[in-house]
């Protein structure tokens, strides 16, 4: 049996002290043992030639797609990613229109100036309008986005017709924890400037929209990142809509975590660089399945 590390206990098996240093989100546990630290783990590679950087990209926004076909993510030819070019940062690398997730090489992806043209990319040039309104939009007002998913996937077009955010009543929910907005409009596909433009100004700094009778919306400093958010929050919305049926059938509400012991969480789940992180075994495990013919 561990000795108690910041208590002192009698032998009836009372404290006769309390506690003088403990981590305020832990119970019982102190403070020298809360400041043990998880292994650092990698972060994305770093590139001093934008043109080689480029080529790891293409291939990563490939792998990309590939996972949103394996996850369902695709419905017709709906659903868009886009990539920011590291030698033109303002184009960007998006999916040629009508091209299925789960066949997309890095040789087909196309690259998109802030006018809407094709300007290179694969033999299929055909660009989804919503994609640019709505992409073009946000990579023009946030220059920290990297990439930027959007989907019409099936818990998160759900959720989103409910006109609400999401509660915090999951550990995975606190990745999203004052990082998410409602975009509570619906005007059809959008095709005009003004809405991507709204869009991009309901977003704001944050991490992820529900785009109100739409989907999810969600953007990141990596790909990877962009891609985590969005299969996270797929499945807090799924999860949601599960919990809230349950506990209405019972009379009952779902139990709400503190907002700091969510923000705690959120400092540890929500970073960019954990997104990155948890997003490895996805791409990886799609390299492994296609045999790294999304590279192509």
């Amino acid at each position: 049996m561990s000795p108690p590390s910041a208590t002192t206990i009698e032998n009836n098996g009372s404290s006769d002290k309390k506690p003088t240093v403990i981590a305020t989100h832990e119970p019982g546990l102190n403070e020298h043992d809360a400041k043990v630290k998880m292994p650092t783990f990698p972060g994305p590679p770093k590139f001093n030639d934008p043109y080689k950087e480029r080529v790891y990209l293409k291939g990563r926004l490939a792998a990309a797609f590939r996972i949103f076909g394996k996850y369902g993510f695709d419905e017709g030819v709906a659903g868009h990613i886009t990539l920011r070019d590291p030698v033109d940062p303002t184009t960007f690398w998006v999916n040629p229109f009508g091209v299925a997730f789960s066949l997309m090489k890095a040789s087909d992806l196309i690259l998109v100036n802030e006018d809407g043209k094709i300007i290179d990319g694969g033999p299929v040039r055909l660009l989804n309008s919503a994609a640019y309104m709505i992409h073009s939009a946000i990579h023009q007002a946030r220059p920290d986005v990297i990439a930027a998913a959007h989907s019409h996937s099936i818990y998160g077009r759900s959720f989103c017709s409910l006109g609400r955010t999401l509660d915090t009543i999951t550990q995975d929910s606190c990745a999203f924890h004052d990082d998410h907005v409602l975009y509570s409009s619906f005007n059809g596909i959008v095709l005009g400037e003004e809405e991507g433009r709204n869009i991009a100004t309901c977003l704001g700094s944050k991490k992820a929209a529900l785009l109100q009778n739409h989907g999810l919306l969600t953007v990141g400093g990596t790909i990877e990142e962009a891609v985590f958010w969005f299969v996270s929050l797929e499945r807090c919305c799924h999860a949601q809509l599960m919990a809230d049926a349950a506990a209405a059938s019972r009379g009952g509400k779902t139990v709400k975590i503190a907002d700091e012991d969510a923000t705690f969480t959120y400092q540890t789940i929500g970073t960019p660089k954990a997104g990155w992180f948890s997003a490895k075994p996805m791409f990886d495990a799609i390299h492994k399945e296609t045999g790294g013919e999304y590279l192509e």
